[in-house]
């Protein structure tokens, strides 16, 4: 759904040194990191904070944040309101993983002429959950002449955007096997419930015949991108999930897991092609691994002409690593053209280390010269 078209951010923005303003949907562990590396980058200015809880309505989103100082800034649960009132050149989403929590909110950030970027874990290949969705989603944003993205750094970087950029060195490709080896410790109670941290193992099974218990949100959305990237039609994807009993007392600030209760998940997403396994992502995570001698690590394998195998340890940090891929993506989305896009899409994302204006308008230079 990427079109070739005039990139968004025009250089009468940049020249005129105005901030980006930048709206933060979310005040959780997300959303609250979103703001404060905001709130430390040159050219970009925090100009408003959305959140659902109620009980959160009015309170200073410095405080909300844990800044120890006051931002001047209410958390506001009247998006349209809050829309009106602070006009936000891009707005971060970290409000929520299924695309049909999020789309109400994404399409009147949309309506109001503002750029997305989302961490939903759907929004990272919305094209798998619902079609017809997506579409009308890309037609919104086409619209009203914004770009739309969903990013993460899984499903977003890891698990399908590495594994896309490694397989251009690939003449040919027979399978690929992708781990991601993680500690859930940094995580708030919505992500730790997903997993079934603190259940016992019946309670586990229960949870993912009632759905409480979902394990990781996005494995269909990276074998579809990866399979899309190579031209490959997958007919099956089947995951299994699997409980990760502890043998010792965990503790994180928002749970505390005894021996015999579960840690985490075993998730393993395999998508098929020609009747043949193709694509194999495997994900066990779990609070703090390394009370029980786990290592965390991120690893890829491409099975091909020539076989390529990239590992690293530890793991890519989940929490910090979102954060700062929500932030370098809004110089790729400002310039992207109109419509919804994926990691896939777009230019590679760099730290944005300089004044964001001046990486826009020198991108901005380099469109209009090619």
């Amino acid at each position: 759904m990427n079109d070739v078209g005039v990139p968004m951010m025009r250089n009468s923005l940049v020249d005129k040194q105005e901030p980006i303003r930048v709206l933060i949907l979310g005040t959780g562990q997300m959303g609250s990191g979103i703001a404060r590396v905001v709130l430390t980058k040159p050219g970009l200015a925090l100009v408003g904070a959305y959140g659902r809880r109620v009980g959160r309505a009015g309170m200073d989103m410095g405080q909300a944040i844990g800044l120890g100082r006051t931002l001047d800034m209410p958390i506001s649960t009247d998006l349209a309101t809050l829309l009106d009132r602070c006009h936000p050149h891009v707005a971060i989403q970290a409000t929520c993983s299924r695309l049909v929590d999020a789309v109400e909110e994404i399409r009147m950030l949309l309506r109001h002429r503002v750029h997305v970027i989302s961490i939903a874990e759907e929004l990272a290949y919305p094209f798998r959950v619902s079609p017809p969705l997506a579409a009308s989603l890309h037609d919104l944003a086409r619209a009203y002449r914004v770009a739309l993205v969903g990013t993460g750094i899984n499903p977003g970087f890891v698990l399908d955007l590495l594994v896309i950029a490694l397989s251009g060195v690939c003449a040919d490709i027979q399978s690929i096997t992708a781990r991601r080896v993680n500690d859930l410790s940094p995580y708030g109670p919505s992500v730790l419930t997903s997993q079934g941290v603190g259940l016992t193992p019946e309670q586990f099974h229960g949870g993912l015949q009632d759905g409480t218990v979902v394990g990781h949100i996005g494995f269909p959305q990276s074998i579809s991108m990866i399979a899309d990237a190579l031209g490959w039609e997958i007919a099956e994807i089947a995951e299994t999930r699997a409980p990760l009993i502890s043998h010792v007392r965990r503790e994180t600030p928002f749970v505390t897991v005894a021996p015999g209760q579960v840690a985490g998940c075993l998730h393993t997403a395999t998508g098929f092609r020609r009747g043949q396994p193709v694509i194999t992502l495997v994900h066990p995570q779990q609070i703090h691994p390394h009370l029980e001698g786990v290592e965390t690590g991120d690893a890829i394998e491409i099975i091909g002409t020539p076989s390529i195998r990239l590992a690293g340890s530890p793991e890519i940090p989940g929490g910090h690593a979102t954060v700062a891929l929500a932030v370098n993506m809004i110089p790729r989305v400002l310039r992207a053209s109109p419509g919804l896009h994926t990691m896939a899409d777009l230019p590679v994302p760099a730290a944005m280390l300089g004044d964001v204006r001046t990486l826009i308008h020198r991108g901005c230079q380099e469109d209009q010269h090619g």
